[in-house]
C-alpha cells in the first residue's frame, strides 16, 4: 500500500476543511478525521469541534494556504491570458462570421464591458507611472 499524505484538504469555496488521515486501526480502514475550516481569502483557521490544533498541524496548514494562494493566483493570471485569447477571437467572429442579428444580440454588452475594462487599466496605470515618478524623486 502507498504511504498516504498525513492531511487532507477538501477544497471548498474559499477554502478547506482539513482532515488528518489515519489508517492506524486494526482493520487498516483509511480514516478521515476533520481537524480544521480554512478560509484562504482572510487565513482564518477554525478548529473543528473541540480539537486543539498542534503546531505541526498549523505550520501545515500554513504551509498549504499558501500554496493554494499561489495556485489561485497563477489560474487568474491564466484566465486572464485566456480572456485575451477569446477577445481576439470575439474580433475575429464579429469581423467574419457574425450576422447583423448576432451583434445586435452582443454589441451593447461588449462595448461597456470593454469600457469598464479600458477605464480601470488606464487608471491602474497612471497610477503605477505616478508612483514610479514619485520614487524617483524620493
Amino acid at each position: 500500500m502507498t504511504d498516504l499524505p498525513e492531511y487532507y484538504f477538501r477544497i471548498r469555496e474559499n477554502g478547506a476543511a482539513v482532515f488528518r488521515v489515519s489508517t492506524e486501526n486494526r482493520q487498516r480502514r483509511i480514516e478521515m478525521d476533520e481537524i480544521a475550516v480554512v478560509n484562504i481569502r482572510n487565513g482564518n483557521v477554525k478548529p473543528h469541534g473541540e480539537h486543539v490544533l498542534t503546531d505541526e498541524e498549523n505550520a501545515v496548514i500554513a504551509e498549504w494556504i499558501d500554496e493554494r494562494r499561489a495556485v489561485l493566483k497563477d489560474r487568474d493570471i491564466d484566465d486572464i491570458h485566456r480572456a485575451i485569447d477569446y477577445l481576439n477571437l470575439t474580433t475575429h467572429w464579429a469581423n467574419s462570421r457574425a450576422d447583423d442579428e448576432d451583434l445586435e444580440d452582443v454589441t451593447d454588452r461588449l462595448l461597456l464591458a470593454m469600457h469598464d475594462l479600458r477605464s480601470v487599466l488606464v487608471r491602474k496605470k497612471a497610477d503605477r507611472i505616478m508612483a514610479a515618478q514619485e520614487a524617483e524623486k524620493g
